[in-house]
């Protein structure tokens, strides 16, 4: 018995025996899933010369359509983390008649088809739906417009953060939120310096996750965007209209600006995952 204590941590006995098999395993399938596919984006890009990969990454329509993909996502993630955090907590810390209802609905774009999503909400929002009809006299049009955008990603993004935040909620110890105020610590206080320093880790990666989700949707954002160059057109449907005009290298290069772009904000914002976490 004491002998097995001091095996190599690879060599110590698991539930699911056999680390060399298990790690094969684990390589094969990410490379089979993950990295030929990249690979293989990067590869069909490269087919373009340098000054036909900057031409067709920096023209006026596709540069455009970076800015309403990443700054409306980042937009709607930031938005969903102020609602999101709100709506965990009343899930986590109260009971009420219907909770079981809400919690359920709050995973409805998770199983919602996202054309399902689009249709319905561009029949909001136009200016002869329910909601739109009521907008369209005080000068607001939502349908069409990059706030149709927004609003879409609100719907699809508004899960990560609810679910990643809510466990950290109801596992958090109140004990310490009764010392502080105990202790004198107004309810901002307790917040700020005993609440939100736990949440921040889950929190970011809410937010990365609705984050990733905004940038890559398509299914929801198409209908009510309206899809208007250099207005509402989002990069995924720039890259659809660039396969449909067969011109695939075009289609890849501005896969890859995206696919580079995501990874840099993603590999921002794990690292400020671990500063919060390390204090």
């Amino acid at each position: 018995m004491a002998s097995s204590l001091n095996l190599p941590a690879f060599k110590t006995p698991t539930i699911i025996p056999g680390f060399r098999l298990t790690l094969g395993f684990t390589l094969f399938y990410l490379t089979l899933i993950v990295i030929i596919p990249l690979s293989g984006l990067f590869f069909r890009a490269s087919t373009l010369s340098f000054p036909e990969f900057w031409q067709t990454v920096t023209a006026t329509r596709v540069l455009h359509a970076y800015k309403i993909s990443f700054g409306i996502s980042f937009a709607a993630a930031l938005i969903n983390c102020v609602f999101g955090f709100i709506i965990a907590w009343v899930l986590a810390r109260y009971h009420f008649p219907g909770k079981k209802i809400v919690d359920a609905m709050v995973d409805l774009p998770f199983a919602l088809p996202t054309a399902v999503a689009g249709i319905a909400l561009t029949a909001l929002y136009t200016p002869h739906g329910w909601i739109g009809q009521y907008l369209a006299p005080l000068g607001l049009k939502v349908a069409f417009t990059p706030l149709g955008i927004l609003i879409a990603l609100l719907f699809v993004g508004l899960p990560f953060i609810v679910r990643t935040i809510e466990p950290i909620l109801q596992d958090a110890d109140r004990e310490l939120e009764e010392a502080a105020l105990s202790l004198g610590a107004t309810r901002w206080q307790t917040f700020r310096l005993v609440i939100f320093p736990s949440i921040v880790p889950a929190l970011l990666t809410g937010f990365a996750m609705a984050f990733a989700r905004g940038l890559g949707e398509y299914g929801s954002v198409i209908f009510i965007a309206g899809n208007i160059p250099n207005l509402s057109e989002i990069v995924p449907l720039l890259i659809v209209v660039k396969l449909e005009q067969y011109d695939y290298a075009g289609a890849t290069a501005i896969a890859c600006v995206m696919l580079v772009a995501s990874f840099i904000l993603l590999f921002i914002i794990n690292g400020l995952q671990k500063w919060a976490r390390s204090r």
